[in-house]
């Protein structure tokens, strides 16, 4: 197995500075949220009661997150060990986008002092997607430390407990995989509830395929843009040819979900509002137009050689992805009787706030810690 090296070097740069000043900020905002109650800084209100910390600290981040999923898949599953050079730093992605996601859920709960009736079998509802949801995300979230521990006990030098983690940690990386294949699907399915409160171009009877499918997209973009921005970054060899390997997986998943997404819509004979000039059809065509995108230029082996197409196709990825959670959990729900969300200031700089701290943590854990693989002497 390859060696893993901490990158070293300063930790207190232009960027760590930047991301700290936002995170101050979100933390002003946060106190106040929990000193005088969650309406002091957000617009939410009995139409919309969950509002853009749902829809991308949770909905979107943990696909975001999907990277040590993704990369799981074929390297355990599909036991394709050549991949293991980029399973430590997917993984620390997930790590960080689920733990972020799961303290974010704390700050949606109106009264969070009560979180932790989650965890209380005499108070679970069996019945519940959402508490399934909760509770898959909770356990991946240690799930996910458990598999990053090896790592933090190669920094401190502690071998034998690192060994005997080892033994066991089969375990974990068969949770790693079930756990996800869960949640993210019943993300999905919590939507279903919404019936006719949510526009026919995002409600479907394949909301909880079509969750798991851009779960796992969103997933290897996560993978390939983060590669190719800290190799740059960092100034250090692009892996192109572990980049452009797993990106042949893309086109096959990529023309899946553009099948079932829109054959599905026009089955139902929906597929006209898409076309209406309105803004609900210009989003619908404008998430699959980026998956197209992605899908034409992945198709063609020669294009996933190069580095600057790669990074296209994984951005068209994550913002198609993205648009299609968050449009299906804020902007195609309509609750009615004229409520109307959009989130406040104080939101926005609370998830900003989150979005720089998992930045930062990266940061100091990829200078401090061996993630990264062991650079060779030419």
């Amino acid at each position: 197995m390859q060696e893993r090296q901490a990158l070293g070097g300063r930790l207190l740069t232009v960027p760590f500075k930047v991301c700290a000043a936002i995170v101050l900020i979100g933390l002003f905002f946060l106190g106040k949220r929990f000193i005088f109650g969650i309406g002091s800084v957000t617009n939410l209100n009995d139409g919309y009661p969950w509002g853009i910390w749902i829809a991308y600290d949770v909905v979107v981040g943990t696909a975001l997150a999907c990277a040590g999923y993704s990369i799981a898949l074929i390297v355990y599953v599909f036991n394709k060990g050549e991949y293991s050079p980029l399973v430590r730093p997917a993984l620390m992605t997930s790590m960080f986008g689920y733990t972020l996601a799961g303290v974010s859920v704390i700050f949606d709960i109106g009264r969070y002092w009560q979180g932790y009736n989650i965890f209380l079998p005499w108070l679970s509802n069996l019945h519940s997607v959402m508490f399934e949801v909760a509770l898959c995300i909770g356990t991946y979230i240690l799930v996910l430390w458990m598999e990053f521990a090896p790592t933090i006990l190669e920094k401190f030098k502690a071998d034998e407990l690192k060994a005997r983690l080892n033994r066991v940690i089969f375990v974990f990386i068969a949770l790693g995989v079930l756990l996800p294949t869960m949640h993210q699907s019943s993300l999905g399915t919590m939507m279903l509830m919404a019936g006719h409160k949510l526009s026919p171009l995002w409600w479907s009877g394949f909301l909880p395929l079509l969750f798991l499918i851009t779960a796992v997209v969103i997933g290897y973009a996560a993978v390939i843009f983060e590669s190719l921005v800290s190799s740059i970054a960092f100034k250090r060899p692009l892996e192109m040819h572990l980049l452009s390997k797993i990106s042949a997986f893309m086109p096959w998943m990529l023309g899946l979900y553009l099948v079932v997404r829109i054959e599905d819509v026009n089955l139902r004979g929906y597929l006209p509002l898409a076309l209406d000039g309105g803004l609900l059809g210009n989003l619908f065509l404008l998430e699959n137009l980026l998956f197209l995108v992605a899908l034409l230029i992945l198709a063609y082996p020669n294009n996933r050689q190069s580095p600057q197409l790669l990074f296209i196709a994984s951005c068209a990825m994550l913002l198609g992805g993205s648009m299609y959670r968050f449009n299906t959990y804020i902007v195609g729900f309509d609750p009615g009787t004229g409520w109307r969300y959009f989130p406040s200031v104080p939101e926005l700089f609370i998830t900003f706030g989150i979005i720089a701290a998992e930045v930062m943590v990266y940061l100091w854990f990829v200078k401090t810690l061996p993630v990264l693989p062991r650079l060779t002497k030419a």
